[in-house]
């Protein structure tokens, strides 16, 4: 079983003071440099990790600039207004900040009482999508009208599935390799919410669901011919919905011979591939991009096109970059982690933003058919943007 870098047992406080000699040298930036003054003494486990705080507090900043980049043209022929929004990711932006900071300031141990009820609002959240209560967006119930605030169920689903993995399986330590205990009643909790999520339909989250699950039950400890067995079987239940599924099939087909689909089915992934294509080295420069013109919800799902374009490929191996640090220094904090509980939570939240980096990026480029999935921190929207901010926090805070 995995456990981490066990301090004096579970719950201990962390030791993690910096020595005179480490305070006295220089900040390597000016921006860590800020986000040492901004987070220094905030987390109750010490000091947090600035060079995590101030990568993902650029990333949001950077994903206010590109979503006005990618979204002016249209916010001008929907609304009438070039800023629309601008001006409501600039809020998400600001709350997003906020909640980061927020709960970086909690120590991550008290999350336990929140597991069950935050498992528990997710399901709701997901029954009442699916009953349709939600809000339709093309052929998807994927949000839900809490007041004037849209929530997209699914992205709150993925935060609560690594709670309350983390707290189980911690508990269950001792019994991990069990199949009655340490594994079927996990896969079972997950298999109801990727059916809720195929029911919106959500393919894209179902597979992260299931991706995280595995993933923690491994690095717990769990048999590997189990996850194996089961990882074979899901991959199987996945080729047989995407076959047995017109629309789902349609895509598929179209994605595969996307020259012959670029009219209709392959439009969105083809004018992505062009944004790339077009961008070069170092791209057309921030807001001169064209494919904003032709490229559909250009500032959500594939805003990373509209990156490639205007910042190229320099832009894009520096957004890559920027992920990889994230993902390296939550399983440092893993690694790190006093005890399982920690180290589970953070492996899974590094997992959580690798993955959907990784999943938005390969779709952009095609090379995964469309999934639906947000860009971390980047695409526009408040409830990826408020729940990754808030997956961030709780890193910090471990």
């Amino acid at each position: 079983m995995w456990s981490g870098k066990l301090g004096a047992g579970e719950g201990a406080p962390k030791n993690r003071h910096i020595g005179p000699s480490e305070q006295d040298k220089p900040a390597p930036g000016a921006a860590l440099a800020a986000a040492e003054a901004f987070w220094k003494g905030s987390s109750p486990s010490g000091p947090v990790d600035a060079l995590l705080a101030a990568v993902v507090t650029a990333l949001i900043g950077f994903g206010v600039v590109m979503v006005y980049s990618a979204s002016a043209v249209e916010a001008t022929v929907r609304y009438k207004d070039a800023q629309f929004f601008l001006k409501r990711q600039a809020v998400y932006a600001v709350l997003a900040i906020a909640t980061m900071w927020i709960t970086s300031r909690i120590d991550y141990r008290r999350i336990k009482v929140l597991t069950y009820p935050v498992l528990v609002a997710v399901i709701a959240m997901l029954v009442a999508c699916v009953a349709g209560l939600g809000h339709k967006a093309g052929n998807a119930y994927r949000w839900l009208a809490l007041g004037p605030v849209n929530v997209q169920p699914a992205e709150v689903a993925k935060l609560g599935i690594v709670l309350w993995l983390a707290y189980s399986l911690s508990k269950k330590a001792d019994r991990i390799k069990s199949f009655s205990v340490g594994f079927l009643p996990h896969l079972i909790v997950v298999g109801l919410l990727m059916l809720l999520c195929l029911k919106q339909p959500d393919f894209g989250s179902a597979v992260v669901l299931l991706f995280l699950t595995f993933t923690l039950l491994f690095v717990a400890g769990a048999r590997v011919p189990y996850i194996a067995a089961f990882s074979m079987l899901m991959a199987l239940a996945a080729a047989a919905l995407v076959r047995f599924s017109g629309y789902r099939y349609a895509r598929y087909l179209a994605w595969i011979d996307m020259d012959n689909n670029r009219a209709d089915l392959a439009y969105q992934p083809f004018q992505s591939v062009m944004s790339f294509g077009s961008g070069g080295v170092f791209g057309l420069g921030l807001g001169r991009g064209l494919q904003v013109l032709y490229l559909p919800e250009a500032h959500t799902d594939f805003v990373s096109a509209i990156v490639g374009e205007e910042l190229g490929f320099v832009g894009i191996v520096g957004l890559c970059a920027a992920y990889l640090v994230i993902v390296s220094r939550g399983v440092k904090i893993a690694l790190e982690a006093d005890d399982d509980y920690g180290s589970f939570m953070a492996f899974g939240i590094a997992t959580l933003f690798g993955v959907q980096a990784m999943t938005n990026l390969a779709v952009a480029m095609a090379i995964l058919p469309t999934k639906g999935l947000t860009l971390p921190f980047l695409s526009y929207g408040g409830s990826s943007l408020l729940v990754n901010a808030a997956a961030a926090g709780i890193l910090l805070s471990i």
